[in-house]
């Protein structure tokens, strides 16, 4: 005669799932441990290399801005190539060795649109606007002088057509109103040079409307009038 069958609780069907859940865990990390140790390994060391370059990128930006604040004060008295190639008497970087070794950065950033700016003043115009090229600028008014320089770059080697752009982008990132008025100036002024008045006439009605108050704004009309003749 065959005995009823017992009769399982929930909580034993719990543990049996619970169980055969765990042997299948097992038996995959069994079969692919290897895998999963070298995958672990991989993640602990992008983790590790993310840490040490954070801390790297920091400590070599803190590094550039102290640099470039010792040769700012040879920049700023008009010392333009002592400022570029540095003053070892000194023990002062110049600001090609700090972009050289500290791109990337915001101090390196910076040393880089000052490296522009000092080629410019010594009239180095192409090596000017290689180096405004470069550098990477990430607040506004930077790289509104940043593309200003890339455009008087531009217009200083004869490229009027390629200056007035960069001129009327540079208007386009300033935020105050003069200098955004003088960038589409001299936006207007190359479209000229170029070439191309009606472009010119059209940026020189914006200004008068924009910015009816600037000097710019005020010389409009008679800037459209000698280009309409």
């Amino acid at each position: 005669m065959l005995k009823p069958k017992k009769k399982i609780s929930k909580r034993e069907l719990k543990q049996d799932s619970l169980l055969t859940t765990y042997m299948q865990v097992t038996g995959f990390y069994d079969q692919y441990k290897k895998q999963i140790s070298i995958g672990i390994t991989a993640f602990v060391v992008v983790i590790v290399a993310l840490v040490i370059f954070l801390k790297n990128r920091a400590d070599s930006n803190e590094q550039a801005l102290t640099q470039l604040a010792a040769v700012h004060a040879v920049y700023d008295a008009g010392q333009y190539q002592q400022a570029i190639d540095g003053v070892p008497a000194q023990n002062i970087r110049g600001l090609k060795e700090i972009v050289d070794n500290h791109s990337g950065t915001r101090g390196g950033d910076l040393a880089g649109f000052y490296l522009a700016d000092a080629y410019f003043q010594l009239g180095k115009y192409a090596e000017a606007l290689e180096a405004f090229e470069s550098c990477d600028a990430s607040e506004a008014l930077v790289e509104s002088s940043r593309l200003a320089g890339i455009a008087a770059s531009h217009e200083a080697l004869g490229q009027f057509a390629d200056a007035a752009r960069y001129f009327e982008k540079a208007a386009g990132e300033d935020v105050t109103e003069g200098t955004a008025a003088e960038n589409l100036n001299n936006a207007a002024r190359n479209f000229a040079l170029a070439g191309d008045k009606e472009r010119a006439i059209d940026i020189l009605k914006r200004i008068k409307k924009s910015y009816p108050t600037t000097t710019y704004g005020r010389e409009a009309d008679r800037f459209i009038a000698q280009l309409s003749l």
